[in-house]
This record gives structure tokens, C-alpha cells and sequence, in this order.
């Protein structure tokens, strides 16, 4: 644990526990396929595969058992993932799989896989939610799930995941991670170069804190960024997990879903509609007045609130909701995840932008009726970077996707410097006492 002490009672606590970037975190990744096309040029892929096929099976036995030597020990279930890859090249190249022993059938697989440090350059902009399971547990704690957006090799930005609970007290635990993280795999390959839903799945014997969600399909292949993952009520106690991200492309960005009810199997789909064109965008955890609706920026500088018939789809350009009014936003605002509802409306975290490019945490209380109302704002940050520590990739930057609600309080996990992830809590009652 953090500390004992009730922590409710304070207006806001920062903790020092921190989340850092980890490059001895790796995974066993596949070569990019486009490369492994029968038709790429000099036919590459079958030229290796040729290359490895020649080789005595003595000196097949050797390399293999050098390979297992070098990696077998970092990774998890490592001579799976080769027979699998060998499995995956095989159908790509119309391979007649019986002319190889196992021992070479693994080793073109390692052939076609690499390591990669998903979390190298980082770990920030976390979303937190109550878990799906909340057994076993003393009154007034919440066992939750933290997503990451973790910063690898090329800039690459993937989903992570980290589980913990949260004390009735204030305090809170993160459960450990193991030495080695798994990819969740695809239930259909050919839905890599799909331009609509994909459905994905973690293996069955691999934790969640030990799971990596990588871009998929083409539109992702920059990256998977800034998720905001709300708990949505369906009604009658059918929850579902959803959460909005950005797909980055490289050149072009377009918001799309993540979904599921068990963090087991998750499915990853484009938003539709002129909304789905920008970044930023938070679901309300429930329907209001029998509609969706998402908080969005949809001219990059102001709030607005959008509503839809379908979760999937977003038209609606939406009504303008805040518009910068501090000096410390007046560059632009944003939410910070999702909308929390207490018994006096919709809490609705911020973040500004001012002087130097600095971020900082703000919050805004919207009618629980009619949340495009706006009843009160904090005139002042809730939370800047010289609380925190103002170095790292991107100085000066604040940043969450989502905070926790636990009895009367707010467990508040935030990106620092687009480097790391910190922590802090504070009281519903003190944070509506900052809001004018």
C-alpha cells in the first residue's frame, strides 16, 4: 500500500508512486506481412525460407537450439508463438508444411518474428474503471483496470493494462506484472487490412497486466492512442466496456471503439460519421434521454456535446459546451475522459492549455439532466505539472483519460510529460468546492 491514513479529508494528494517506461518489457512480434507476399520483390520470403530449408538437420537442430538459448527465457510460451508463425507463413506462402521437421518449422518461424519494446520511450495518458469482477472484496473498495498508452520503438503507441484495488481509505494497490508481456491475437488474420471491425482476443493462460493491444489494421499502423475507457450501463445490470481511442495512420487520424465485456475479447471498430474525424472524444458511462452522447472537440480549441442514436456512429457536429475562459486554457480545453455522474450532476475533467504550451487538469460539473448545461467550472487548475515533475518527453504536460470513482472520493491516475504515470486522489466535496 501507498499510505493508511484516510486521504479524503485532503482537498488533493499526490502519491510518489510512478509508472515508468521499461525497455527490458518486450514481446515477440511477426514480421510486417506486406513484406512476405509471394509477389514482393526478389521474393524475399521465400528466399529465407529456401535458405533455412537447405540446411542440414543437424545444422537446422544447432541455430534452433541457439535461438532458444538467446530468447526462450525472455519470452512466454516462445516455442508456441514460432510454431504459430511458422503456421501463419506457411498459409501466406502456400507451403507444404509436412516437407519440415518441427525443429525446422520453429526455426523459419523465429525467422519471421522479432522482439519489441512496446513501452521504451513511455508510458502515460491513463484510463482507469471498475473491473468486471468485484468478488471478494472488503465494502467500500473497487478492484479496477488501468489502460496505458504505451510508447515504443518507431513512436508506436499500443494499449496496455495494469489491474490494482482501490481502498475505501484512499489508498490503492497495483497487482504485479511479470517478466514478459503478451500481444492479443487476432481470431481472423485476415482482418488485418479490414476497414471495419476486428475482433481480437488475449490467450487464454495470459494475464491482463501482462496483455499489449497492438495497431492492427492500416489506419492504425501509427498507432492506437489515448484511450478512454468508460464502464457503459446498458440497463438492468448488462455492463459493457467502451472506450474511445485515436487510430493514427501516419498521416491521418480517425477515432474508433474498443468493446467488451470480459477484457478477454475485445473488438476494435471505426467511428462513423463526420464526429469520427477528430480526436478527444469521451462516452457518457450511460444513455441520456434514450441517446448516446460523447464529449468532443471537434474544432480543436472548444468542448462540445454530441449525441447519437447509435454508439457507433456520430454525425452530429454537436453543440458548443465550453469555450476556453482562463488564462490557463486559453489556447484550447479538452475533456480527460469520461464523465463521472455523483448525486449533484455529471463531473467532467478537463485539461487547458496556456502560457508555454502548459497543460492543466480542470473540472466542470454539467446537469445531470441536461448536461449540456454547464452549473460550474474550476476558475483554477486542479492540477499542473510543477505539482508533479515538469520533465520528461514533452515538459510541462498533465494529462489524464479517465478517473475513478471510489465512495467519496476520486482516484485520479495522469499521464507526466507524455513520460510517465502518477497518481493522486481528492474528495468530491473538495473538488466542488474549487468550481465557481
Amino acid at each position: 500500500m501507498n499510505r493508511p491514513e484516510n486521504v479524503w479529508s485532503e482537498p488533493l494528494r499526490i502519491f510518489e508512486t510512478r509508472l515508468h517506461a521499461d525497455p527490458s518489457r518486450v514481446v515477440i512480434r511477426p514480421f510486417h506481412l506486406g513484406w512476405q507476399a509471394k509477389n514482393a520483390p526478389g521474393g524475399r520470403a521465400m528466399k529465407l525460407v529456401d535458405d533455412v530449408a537447405g540446411l542440414t538437420e543437424e545444422r537446422a537442430a544447432l541455430e534452433y537450439a541457439r535461438v532458444l538459448a538467446d530468447f526462450k527465457e525472455r519470452h512466454w510460451q516462445t516455442e508456441c508463438i514460432f510454431a504459430d508463425r511458422f503456421a501463419e507463413v506457411a498459409a501466406n506462402l502456400g507451403l507444404d508444411a509436412e516437407r519440415f521437421s518441427v525443429t525446422r518449422q520453429r526455426l523459419i518461424g523465429s525467422y519471421f518474428c522479432h522482439e519489441y519494446t512496446f513501452a521504451a520511450a513511455a508510458l502515460m495518458n491513463p484510463s482507469i474503471v471498475p473491473s468486471p469482477d468485484q468478488s471478494g472484496l472488503q465494502d467500500g473498495c473497487v478492484r479496477f483496470i488501468m489502460s496505458l498508452r504505451a510508447v515504443g520503438e518507431g513512436h508506436i503507441s499500443s494499449i496496455a493494462f495494469r489491474e490494482g484495488i482501490a481502498e475505501s481509505d484512499g489508498d490503492f494497490r497495483l497487482w504485479p506484472q511479470a517478466a514478459f508481456a503478451t500481444s492479443v491475437e487476432l481470431n481472423e488474420e485476415e482482418q488485418v487490412d479490414a476497414d471495419c471491425c476486428v475482433s481480437v482476443h488475449r490467450h487464454v493462460d495470459s494475464s491482463l497486466s501482462n496483455t499489449v493491444i497492438f495497431p492492427i489494421t492500416e489506419q492504425q499502423r501509427g498507432g492506437l492512442e489515448d484511450l478512454r475507457l468508460v464502464r457503459f450501463d446498458h440497463g438492468g445490470g448488462d455492463y459493457e466496456w467502451i472506450g474511445t481511442y485515436t487510430a493514427y495512420s501516419g498521416s491521418s487520424i480517425r477515432s474508433e471503439l474498443l468493446r467488451t465485456r470480459d477484457f478477454r475479447d475485445f473488438e476494435l471498430e471505426p467511428i462513423r460519421g463526420a464526429a469520427g474525424r477528430n480526436k478527444g472524444m469521451a462516452l457518457f458511462p450511460e444513455k441520456v434521454d434514450g441517446r448516446f452522447a460523447m464529449v468532443g472537440r471537434q474544432d480543436g480549441k472548444n468542448l462540445f456535446l454530441l449525441r447519437s442514436d447509435r454508439v457507433n456512429e456520430w454525425d452530429d457536429e454537436g453543440v458548443l459546451l465550453m469555450e476556453p475562459k482562463y488564462p490557463w486554457e486559453f489556447i484550447q480545453i479538452g475533456n480527460c475522459g469520461s464523465p463521472i455522474l455523483i448525486d449533484e450532476g455529471w463531473l467532467l475533467f478537463t485539461h487547458g492549455v496556456g502560457a508555454m504550451r502548459k497543460y492543466s487538469l480542470g473540472c466542470a460539473l454539467l446537469d445531470k439532466d441536461d448536461p449540456s448545461r454547464v452549473l460550474a467550472r474550476t476558475s483554477e487548475p486542479v492540477l499542473t505539472a510543477e505539482n508533479a515533475d515538469r520533465s520528461g518527453y514533452v515538459p510541462n504536460v498533465i494529462y489524464t483519460c479517465g478517473a475513478l470513482k471510489v465512495g467519496d472520493g476520486l482516484l485520479i491516475p495522469y499521464g507526466i510529460s507524455d513520460s510517465t504515470v502518477g497518481f493522486a486522489t481528492c474528495s468530491i466535496d473538495g473538488l466542488l468546492s474549487l468550481m465557481e
